[in-house]
């Protein structure tokens, strides 16, 4: 191929090539020989082998050797060579490199042509790569521009604006004159860059946005004509005058009415005119449909005025075009919470797309679905979203189980059904709940005693079933530990009798523990379950003890413990067993006074006073200032106990009632002081972004080592999965991240996510720590980093 091939040949070439490497050897050698040509003073083919140079740069080739020639061809009077020079500068050269400030004097003094076609040329390249600098130098030429007799460079010149504005938010007072007079154009193409120019200074400046407000009646006007005109083969699109002018004047609008009554009023009547004329058969008024919606829910319109917005988005839902049902669901999620009975209409077309085949729309479904329970609706939606978790895909049944579990919570009927519920989640998708499901789940049974024998029985006859849900199996293990009495007796008027013996319950509870199945924590719930039946059945405690000491000698370590201790309340504290094994008193909720289901220290003391009055226990006469014997009190509990009389009493004649008084006084050893709470760990804001707080606390273990807690929540209105934490500290620290209480956060601080980091710095350098946030939310994957460079703990 000689070095003059026309650029036809050169393609031709190219594509004829066999191998990569053979085009490689082609490209090479025309680079070569355009590279000679541009050395040349007097050529004539400039145009021409840049031309080709710009092609073989398309191919992802190199091709930086021609920038100098992009500025010589710009200053060149030629038409031909000024076009291929710019269309080079604006392919070859950015913001970043020196050679574009070369340009600079050629492109003012073009865009000073007397001809259009060669000031287009400037506007166009200064638009697509003009830098911050560039921009400030040529400002006034386009604010000049911006006020020409011709269409055609006013069009061009408000595009250039806007890229100027969005390099120097200064300069948008320069231009916010002109812009305001080229509404009153009838060029579509100029109006379209003037409303572009206008809304992107009402996005930079609120004092330009206040000044703007005054224009919506001209744009309403603007629209009107577009709406009521006739047919126009010039701007026509599928039967809509200019979709492209009304979506840019709809969005425009939603930014002057947001938040103010008189702009808002101004528009509604124009809104509810587009809303009720536009075709939606087609894409194209679909799309005009859609900004419309958006600026009725934007605003403060009428509310019969966001129905009708409301009802189109309901018609979207029923489109066979899945994208426009999507758009359709996302905007009905944002205004669920304020228009929650205009969205309920639609409640049967939104579960219907739960079916859909498309993962992005079922996703969207079962979001706005959730979003739409309530306490009217519970019972029907509970059915759909559980009939949804049967065959829904793997990656959304722990946001459709975390969802039920929300909405069942707070919406549940009766405390039958809302155990019933979540049963049926935990059997349908028990591997795919929270961490948290199962202590919230037992606090619920503690919580309603009259269903102890039906959840005790459902929980038995689920276990017999299927041991492959752990989360099930945990829960069912826990309740037969705690009321196998009551599935031993078999009365439970809810349920079908069923009479169980005492080897039914162990042989369960004995598959539980020999399963492969089962996780450690689900065999330490099973050896928990089969201990605690030792003091709630008569005939089979030798059993009991014989599968305890198997598990003495096991290699998890968490469940041989748990057996050595075990095996030490049958052998040397059996006389305890009874005490330590009996049924757990009611949990109660975190509130204030309360940590993690105890009680304060007035409930805890009544307590005790309960069981030292069941135990007999009768304390000696101590005197008040002998601290050192407080942990000597229990020492000596195999002799008889005297009595003691508190001061002032009426002598050896008291009551039982005050002898379980004087026990209940065992946590008030120091005379009626009140206990000093301990201080709680600092904690600090680190991290605050779209909902989604983290917080840090420190705790200092010694000189040299801290633990670190982060704590990360979610205020949105939708749930967060896939939540991860990473961090980072300089080399001379160790870090030892534990693993998280979870990977999901629900909406609205529903519950919170822990992570512990065990730091070591034995150099006693600065601490810093870096700390990566990633969590998906609405479909999208969000990462952000934060730096704590003080630590509350030092």
């Amino acid at each position: 191929m000689s070095p003059s091939v026309p650029l036809q040949e050169m393609i031709r070439a190219i594509r004829s090539a066999r191998t990569q490497c053979e085009e490689r050897g082609v490209i090479q050698r025309e680079c070569a020989a355009i590279r000679a040509q541009f050395r040349q003073a007097d050529n004539g083919g400039r145009s021409h082998n840049l031309a080709k140079l710009l092609y073989v740069h398309m191919l992802g080739y190199p091709a930086h050797f021609g920038q100098m020639e992009c500025v010589r061809m710009i200053a060149s009077s030629r038409y031909s060579e000024k076009r291929v020079g710019y269309l080079g500068a604006m392919m070859l050269l950015d913001e970043k490199q020196d050679a574009s400030l070369l340009i600079t004097n050629s492109i003012k003094n073009d865009l000073s042509n007397s001809n259009q076609y060669v000031q287009s040329l400037a506007l166009c390249t200064l638009a697509c790569m003009g830098s911050a600098e560039m921009c400030r130098d040529l400002a006034p030429e386009i604010d000049r521009l911006l006020r020409a007799s011709n269409s055609y460079i006013k069009k061009k010149a408000a595009l250039c604006a806007v890229h100027i504005v969005r390099k120097v938010h200064d300069l948008g007072e320069l231009f916010a004159p002109a812009a305001r007079s080229l509404l009153s154009e009838k060029n579509h193409g100029v109006l379209h860059g003037a409303v572009v120019l206008i809304t992107e200074l009402c996005e930079r400046s609120p004092e330009t946005l206040e000044r703007f407000r005054k224009t919506v009646p001209d744009l309403v006007q603007i629209m009107k004509g577009l709406v009521i005109s006739g047919y126009s083969p010039e701007h026509d699109v599928a039967g809509i005058s200019d979709p492209f002018l009304q979506v840019r004047i709809l969005r425009l609008l939603r930014i002057l009415g947001r938040n103010n009554e008189s702009a808002s009023d101004a528009m509604n009547d124009l809104l509810a005119q587009v809303a009720t004329n536009t075709d939606s058969t087609k894409t194209v008024g679909n799309a005009v449909l859609y900004e419309t919606v958006l600026t009725v829910l934007d605003i403060k319109s009428e509310s019969g005025l966001r129905v009708l917005a409301v009802n189109i988005l309901g018609r979207f839902l029923l489109n066979n075009d899945r994208n426009i049902r999507y758009i359709a669901m996302t905007s009905l999620q944002k205004i669920v919470v304020t228009d929650h009975n205009a969205v309920q209409r639609h409640r049967g077309t939104i579960v219907d797309c739960l079916k859909d085949q498309d993962a992005s729309v079922k996703r969207r479904a079962l979001e706005l679905s959730l979003a739409l329970v309530s306490a009217s609706n519970i019972r029907s939606m509970m059915k759909e979203l559980l009939l949804f978790l049967s065959s829904c895909p793997a990656e959304l049944r722990s946001q459709t189980a975390s969802g039920i579990f929300i909405a069942a919570e707070r919406y549940a009927p009766s405390q039958r059904w809302h155990i019933d519920t979540i049963l049926h989640v935990l059997t349908t998708a028990g591997g795919d709940v929270r961490d948290e499901t199962v202590p919230n789940l037992i606090q619920l049974i503690t919580n309603t005693a009259e269903l102890h024998s039906y959840t005790v029985h459902k929980l038995y006859r689920a276990l017999l079933t299927d041991i492959s849900q752990q989360s099930l199996v945990q829960v069912a293990c826990w309740c037969i530990g705690e009321y196998g009495d009551l599935l031993l007796k078999g009365d439970c008027q809810e349920t079908e009798p069923v009479q169980v013996s005492e080897d039914d319950v162990l042989d369960a509870l004995e598959t539980v523990l020999q399963s492969h199945m089962s996780s450690p924590a689900t065999r330490g719930f099973a050896l928990t379950a089969t201990m605690k039946l030792s003091t709630r059945i008569t005939e089979n405690v030798d059993r009991i003890r014989s599968i305890v000491s198997i598990y003495g000698s096991c290699i998890d370590v968490e469940l041989q413990q748990r057996a050595v201790e075990y095996n030490a309340l049958f052998k040397k504290y059996d006389h305890m067993r009874a005490a330590v094994l009996e049924r757990m008193p009611v949990i109660e909720k975190n509130s204030p006074g309360h940590t993690n289901g105890e009680s304060t220290g007035e409930t805890v003391k009544e307590v005790q006073a309960v069981r030292v009055k069941q135990g007999e226990l009768q304390l000696p006469t101590q005197p008040a200032n002998q601290v050192c014997d407080l942990l000597d009190l229990l020492s000596s509990t195999e002799e008889p106990l005297q009595p003691t009389s508190a001061p002032g009493s009426s002598g050896p004649s008291q009551s039982a009632g005050s002898a379980g008084a004087a026990g209940g006084d065992l946590l008030d050893l120091l005379g009626g002081l009140d206990p000093i709470p301990p201080t709680p760990a600092p904690t600090v804001p680190v991290y605050e972004k779209e909902g989604v707080s983290l917080t840090l606390s420190c705790e200092k273990q010694s000189d040299s080592s801290l633990t670190v807690t982060l704590t990360a929540s979610n205020s949105t209105d939708s749930d967060i999965s896939s939540f991860n934490l990473q961090a980072a500290v300089p080399k001379s620290i160790q870090l030892h991240m534990k693993a998280p209480s979870g990977d999901s956060l629900p909406a609205r601080g529903a519950a919170k996510v822990t992570q512990v980091v065990m730091l070591n710095n034995p150099n006693k350098v600065n601490l810093k720590m870096r700390i990566r946030l990633s969590y998906s939310s609405q479909g999208s994957t969000v990462q952000d980093t934060v730096q704590v460079d003080s630590f509350p703990a030092l």
